[in-house]
C-alpha cells in the first residue's frame, strides 16, 4: 500500500564532530528517514554543456558556409 510521505529541506552545516543538528516540526521519538547530499553546483551542468559543445564549431563544412555568407 502507497503512503504518502512529507518532506522538509534543511540547510545545515557539519559540525566538528561530523554532526548535523535541526529543529523540526515531528513530535518527539519520530522515527525519520535522513537522506544526506552535498549541495549541487548550480552552473556545473552549464559548464560542461557549453565546454563540451564548442567542437561543434569547428569543423571545415560550416567554415567553408560562414566564410562565404556576406551580404548578397
Amino acid at each position: 500500500m502507497f503512503s504518502p510521505r512529507t518532506a522538509w529541506k534543511f540547510d545545515a552545516e557539519v559540525g566538528e564532530q561530523g554532526q548535523v543538528t535541526v529543529q523540526t516540526p515531528l513530535p518527539p521519538r519520530a522515527r525519520v528517514e535522513v537522506i544526506v547530499l552535498q549541495p549541487a553546483d548550480e552552473f556545473a551542468d552549464l559548464a560542461a554543456a557549453a565546454g563540451s559543445s564548442l567542437s561543434f564549431w569547428d569543423n571545415p563544412l560550416d567554415d567553408e558556409d560562414w566564410n562565404d555568407a556576406g551580404p548578397g
